[in-house]
């Protein structure tokens, strides 16, 4: 594997390692034109920013969800699981693409429709979670806060 130089949105051009690199078998909902992304660490973890090849000002902030709902389970469908080509589950990772309002503070995680990622294969798809229990808009800073009060 190499590394390739893409142009990035949060951090003008980059070298990333070719196994960042993520192919969306339906691109993403609203964005479904674009299917070649890069998984890209931020300057601020636990967040990352997932940004189109295709289209440089087209990037997301994305977070695994569990790192403030340790319960997560998106359920997704059989049929989800193999798009991806998935043969085991520990090769199954989950994102969710963060919403941030000028009140940072009110950010929110979409848990409704899924990243999930064959950190494997490196094909990725954008699904609706079955577990009516998530929602669009999840407040990060609010579970968290409750998280730690458990």
């Amino acid at each position: 594997m190499g590394t390739v130089t893409i142009n990035t949105r949060p951090y003008g051009p980059l070298t990333v390692d070719e196994r960042q690199i993520l192919t969306f078998v339906n691109g993403l909902f609203g964005f479904e034109h674009l299917t070649r992304y890069a998984l890209l660490d931020s300057h601020q973890p636990p967040f990352y920013w997932l940004q189109s090849l295709e289209d440089p000002q087209v990037a997301f902030v994305v977070i695994d969800p569990r790192v403030f709902r340790p319960d997560y389970d998106p359920a997704p469908l059989p049929s989800d699981l193999q798009a991806l080509e998935l043969e085991r589950q520990e090769d199954l990772l989950i994102f969710a693409i963060v919403t941030i309002p000028e009140n940072q503070r009110e950010m929110t995680a979409n848990l409704q429709g899924p990243l999930l990622v064959n950190r494997k294969t490196r094909r990725a798809a954008q699904v609706i979670s079955t577990d009516d229990r998530w929602h669009v808009k999840h407040r990060i800073l609010e579970e968290l806060a409750a998280l730690r009060k458990r």
